[in-house]
C-alpha cells in the first residue's frame, strides 16, 4: 500500500520547469462541457420540451412527430397521434432526470438528443415505438442513420404511425397556419 501511494506522489510532483501534464503537447483536453447539467423539464408537445428552473426550450433533434392537433387513421377509425406523441414524451421525462447534449442553438430553442435513465436516446426509442418519424437528412443535418433504422425497425413491425394512414408531420404543418410559439406563462397555472 505504501508503495502505491509513494508511486501516486511520485507520478503526480513535477520536476523544476515541468510542465502539468495537462499542458504538455499532443494532449487533448475538451474545452467544452460534453453535456448540460441534468434537467427537470415540462413537455411542450411530441418533440419540445421546457427547462422547469430556467424556462429554456429544447427540440429533440432529428425527428418529427404529429402536431398536437393531427391525427391518423387506423382503417375508418381516427386516433389523435399528435396526443399520443405528448403523451409519450411526458411519460418518458415525468420525474425523471434528462441528460442532454445541446448540437446548436436554432432560434429560441436548444436542438439536442437526451437520455434519461429508461430511455437511452428518447428520439431512438420513440421512432423505434412508431410515435416518430426520422428527419429526412439535409446538408447541414444529415440523417441519423441509427435513427434511420430505428424508423424502418418500427415500419416492418407496423407499430405506432406505422399501422396507420397518416400524413407527414412536417407536411401537415405546411398546410396550417404557423401557430404562435407558446408562452412561459400560457403553459404554467
Amino acid at each position: 500500500m505504501f508503495l502505491a501511494i509513494s508511486l501516486l506522489a511520485a507520478a503526480t510532483t513535477t520536476e523544476a520547469g515541468a510542465q502539468p501534464a495537462d499542458r504538455n503537447e499532443g494532449i487533448y483536453a475538451p474545452q467544452l462541457p460534453l453535456q448540460s447539467p441534468p434537467l427537470r423539464v415540462e413537455v411542450i408537445d411530441g418533440v419540445r420540451f421546457r427547462e422547469i428552473e430556467t424556462g429554456a426550450a429544447y427540440r429533440l433533434y432529428g425527428i418529427d412527430t404529429c402536431a398536437p392537433e393531427q391525427t391518423a387513421r387506423l382503417g375508418r377509425q381516427p386516433w389523435p397521434c399528435g396526443t399520443m406523441a405528448t403523451s409519450w414524451l411526458v411519460t418518458a421525462t415525468l420525474n425523471a432526470w434528462l441528460a442532454c447534449t445541446t448540437l446548436r442553438d436554432e432560434a429560441s430553442e436548444h436542438l439536442v438528443r437526451c437520455a434519461t435513465a429508461g430511455h437511452p436516446d428518447i428520439a431512438a426509442d420513440m421512432l423505434r415505438a412508431g410515435i416518430a418519424v426520422a428527419l429526412p437528412g439535409t446538408d447541414r443535418d444529415p440523417a441519423i442513420r441509427a435513427y434511420v433504422k430505428a424508423e424502418q425497425d418500427a415500419r416492418k413491425a407496423y407499430r405506432g404511425l406505422w399501422s396507420s394512414t397518416f400524413q407527414m408531420p412536417w407536411e401537415w404543418r405546411a398546410k396550417r397556419p404557423a401557430a404562435p410559439p407558446l408562452a412561459r406563462s400560457e403553459a404554467t397555472p
